[in-house]
């Protein structure tokens, strides 16, 4: 049962979560953000993962500590959800085409945090999210999941396709690194012994 849930309250979010990393995709997402809860929504489907997350945050501030917040807890989940991740793939690819943008995103559930974000977001905002946001998301998720991810804008004028591509593309390359390797059940793979 590769399952988390997980709560976390600070003076600024107070966020609730449950997360299945053998789901179809399906997902309750209430962020206080409707740009993020796309977001969301879209790499919990396109990763088959079933997710449910509420988050009361300062939103009369901005989104900073709700996006970054959430980006830490989801990363806390996956990394309870895993284990010792014992029979996992571990590595995940995928170049995704989203309209005129093109991302390509690559990971490795290394138990090491780093992330490579070279995304040219052209506007401050969509909607009324601050695009700067996408970064901080992904750096929380990193730092909580040990995980070193790489994601890279190959083509893209529209600051929302940039962004899905990348949400999406992320969900997709995780769910290939979660995936569990039949013929190697019972090994983590690395010649360490450990991840």
């Amino acid at each position: 049962m590769r399952r988390a849930e997980l709560s976390r309250t600070t003076a600024e979010t107070d966020i609730r979560l449950t997360l299945d990393l053998d789901g179809s995709g399906k997902s309750t997402v209430d962020s206080g953000c409707g740009f993020l809860d796309h977001m969301l929504t879209l790499f919990a489907r396109h990763g088959r993962f079933d997710l449910t997350l509420s988050c009361k945050g300062d939103t009369q501030v901005d989104y900073h500590h709700t996006t970054e917040d959430i980006g830490i807890v989801l990363g806390q989940a996956f990394a309870q959800a895993l284990g010792d991740k014992r029979g996992i793939r571990r590595y995940g690819s995928m170049l995704l085409p989203m309209d005129e943008a093109l991302i390509l995103c690559a990971l490795d559930l290394s138990g090491r945090a780093y992330l490579g974000y070279a995304l040219d977001v052209p506007t401050q905002k969509v909607g009324d999210f601050d695009t700067e946001l996408a970064k901080e998301f992904f750096w929380g998720f990193v730092r909580t999941s040990a995980c070193t991810l790489h994601l890279r804008q190959l083509a893209g004028e529209n600051s929302h396709h940039i962004i899905e591509g990348a949400f999406k593309a992320f969900g997709r390359a995780l769910q290939a690194a979660v995936s569990i390797d039949e013929t190697h059940r019972d090994e983590i793979p690395s010649t360490k012994g450990m991840l």
